[in-house]
């Protein structure tokens, strides 16, 4: 990582501040007293310190220096055990276990120090943890940054009294503003330089057979890992090959499918969960075979570049899930119009330096992994809330960050692909459900491609469809169809086999908004690593009227859950997909297996007909000519909103693509209605009846 373009290169000067912060950092955790700190706050910055020094000593032991205090052996040398607890030890704190009386639970820091207060040194914490990953990175510019900012606020409570609010949240704000520039910067390099090759490298130069490769990282290690890795271990060369080549293969034919230049790209952005780096070292071969380099970057760690409680990039287990979604909103510390602008400018300056690599940039290559268990958040009314102001200054930096993005990583040149398989969390028929998805990600796309063409041959005789629910599901929704002008030559559907979104299973399109109504309902879902009950939204003229769940006791608590999560902080959002799911198999196994509540949404979406709030599925790309294997150009590829693109930029895109999906257990019907009001019926109570359609029926024998 390039060092730090804030003390202007000056490295006398760069090593002389860390000397003199490390000095101190050390002194401080020595120091069991604090007696210079007022009596209630000595205990957050004791501990603070003393987690700092831990973080200096493990920089100086991962580099190859002996550190005592950790362990007699080196890190290159230590025994698994070792690495083991010294991976637990600094996550130790925030663990769910512990986290009642962690500094970093807002409300054990507000009942401490008082609500605005307990807020920022809460968010504070939440920073420091930052250095953990750089000290594994040898990031030594991040970690000076954050050295300075805990001695910088700790000076202010040095004395008789203590600080002001105001004065601290001054200390917060300076720091992430003044050091936007070079936090973002960073950022974008490690999108696209495939140069910085920290994670990269271990995967290529470690021997994955031994397990210890998984603590060279500094994320927090648990059994999924471990034993995803060694399980990877057992499977033949063979086997991991035909993984590998399944997902980069779906890249490639990703690219031939909508008709983009891959041979014009040079780097492909690999996201992936530790314990699956057999797997991944396989990918780069093939992608290297494809002429594209491979970039892997760490989730985002310091707050200027995080979103919320989202991770993208590559990570490990996450430690506490309720610490995270505690913390998703300590921007309100810096979100004002100012601190925007500056972000955008900075990631202005930031891509126009690294023009090129992101002009080579294709895409990501994306793998998750489904099985753990569902997480369902407690509100915590003493953290960080955005007020509707900054609610509206985000949603204006998503919007503004993504055309900035879109004109150097150009929309209608890059793609993608997303693959997924489970983790041993999932029980204790792990193997045979990871077999069984290898099995599902590799079926026949041809079979699939013929009965959805049946499927698109009906819905594309139709100007709306209709979706009901049946078995307590209260869903009626009409989906208006955009009017084909020569259906010899023209479809609104895309036949989506088993490219960019695997596996197999779907027919897609983007809906007209006018003349889209009604309720979308589902008993329980799973979006985005929260789960949701009783999930109710209405529409009228494809935008979001009303939303619920059931998720708590305060009615006002599922709202703005909702409004975080699925609407991320906009007052609407238009209904940027409708889909039906053809993935019988896929539909099995979860039945089969009892995991339906585990299945990541690119499955499940598979499972049932699924409506997307947000952006379509062609968003930068409206004007690409798209077609399906029959021939027929796919005509729906924008709504009202999208359609905005070239006179008001700012309302055409939401920077989200949420999908929810209706079972075939809660699904009463699907009908295509044609203009003269005759029905063709595509499903009924959970079976497809079309003909043409019914082999999808045998994997639902004896479930529904």
């Amino acid at each position: 990582m390039k060092e730090n373009t804030n003390i202007e290169n000056d490295t006398e000067l760069f090593a002389e501040r860390l000397t003199l912060a490390a000095g101190r950092i050390r002194e401080l955790s020595l120091d069991g007293e604090q007696s210079d700190l007022p009596v209630v706050y000595r205990d957050y910055f004791r501990k603070e310190a003393l987690f700092l020094a831990e973080m200096l000593d493990t920089a100086d032991w991962v580099s190859g220096r002996a550190v005592p205090a950790i362990s007699e052996e080196l890190f290159a040398e230590a025994s698994f055990e070792t690495l083991q607890a010294h991976n637990r030890h600094m996550y130790e704190e925030i663990l769910p276990e512990n986290y009642a009386k962690c500094y970093g639970r807002p409300a054990y820091a507000v009942q401490s120090f008082g609500t605005e207060m307990g807020q920022l040194l809460s968010a504070l914490y939440a920073e420091l943890r930052g250095m953990i990953p750089y000290a594994f990175e040898q990031r030594t510019w991040d970690m000076l940054v954050l050295l300075e900012l805990f001695l910088e606020v700790r000076g202010l409570f040095v004395g008789d009294g203590e600080p002001s609010m105001r004065e601290v949240r001054e200390t917060l704000y300076w720091y992430l503003f003044d050091y936007t520039d070079q936090m973002m910067e960073d950022r974008t390099r490690e999108l696209v330089d495939p140069s910085l090759g920290f994670m990269r490298n271990i995967i290529l130069g470690e021997d994955l057979s031994d397990l210890r490769f998984l603590f060279r990282y500094g994320e927090y290690v648990t059994d999924n890992e471990k034993k995803t890795a060694a399980f990877l271990n057992t499977l033949s060369e063979e086997e991991i090959e035909d993984m590998a080549r399944t997902w980069s293969e779906g890249y490639r034919i990703g690219f031939i499918v909508t008709g983009k230049d891959l041979s014009k790209k040079k780097t492909v952005d690999i996201r992936y969960r530790l314990g699956f780096e057999r797997m991944v070292k396989a990918a780069i071969a093939k992608f290297e075979q494809m002429g594209l380099k491979s970039v892997i970057y760490r989730s985002a760690g310091h707050l200027v570049n995080r979103r919320q409680h989202i991770r993208s990039g590559c990570y490990g287990a996450v430690p506490n899930a309720q610490f995270e979604y505690d913390h998703r909103n300590d921007a309100a510390i810096c979100l004002n119009e100012q601190y925007v602008t500056r972000k955008l400018q900075a990631l202005q300056g930031a891509f126009e330096r690294y023009k090129e690599e992101a002009a080579g940039h294709a895409g990501p290559a994306v793998m998750e992994v489904f099985g753990e268990t569902p997480f369902e958040p407690q509100a915590d009314p003493s953290a960080f809330r955005l007020t509707e102001a900054q609610q509206k200054l985000q949603v204006h930096y998503q919007n503004e960050a993504g055309q900035i993005t879109n004109r150097y990583i150009i929309g209608s040149e890059r793609s993608f692909t997303i693959i997924a398989y489970p983790v041993p969390e999932i029980g204790s028929r792990y193997e045979e459900i990871f077999r069984e998805t290898v099995r599902i990600n590799t079926l026949d796309y041809r079979k699939y491609q013929r009965i959805q063409q049946h499927l698109i041959d009906a819905l594309d005789q139709g100007d709306r469809v209709r979706v009901t629910g049946m078995r307590g599901n209260c869903t009626d929704i009409t989906v208006k169809l955009h009017p084909l002008a020569d259906p010899e030559k023209e479809t609104n559907f895309e036949n989506c086999v088993a490219d960019v979104n695997i596996p197999v299973g779907e027919v897609f399109t983007s809906p007209v908004l006018s003349g889209t109504d009604g309720l979308l309902h589902v008993s329980q879902v799973y979006l985005e690593d929260f789960g949701y009950r009783d999930l109710k939204i209405r529409v009228k003229d494809g935008m979001i009227t009303e939303y619920s769940c059931a998720n708590f006791a305060d009615e006002e608590q599922n709202r703005r859950y909702v409004e975080e999560n699925i609407l991320f902080h906009h007052p609407t959002l238009p209904i940027g997909e409708f889909a039906i799911g053809t993935n019988t198999t896929a539909y099995r196994m979860a039945k089969t297996f009892s995991i339906a509540d585990k299945l990541p949404i690119l499955i499940a979406e598979k499972m049932g007909p699924h409506f997307a709030f947000g952006d379509t599925c062609y968003s930068w790309e409206e004007d690409t000519a798209s077609f399906n294997p029959d021939g027929k150009r796919i005509i729906a590829k924008e709504n009202e909103c999208s359609a905005l693109r070239k006179t008001a930029p700012d309302k055409a895109y939401f920077g989200c693509h949420t999908d929810i999906t209706i079972p075939y257990e809660e699904l009463g019907s699907v009908r295509v209605i044609r203009p003269d009001g005759t029905e063709i019926p595509l499903i009924l109570e959970g079976r497809f009846v079309l003909p043409g359609c019914e082999e999808l029926n045998g994997p639902l024998e004896g479930l529904l």
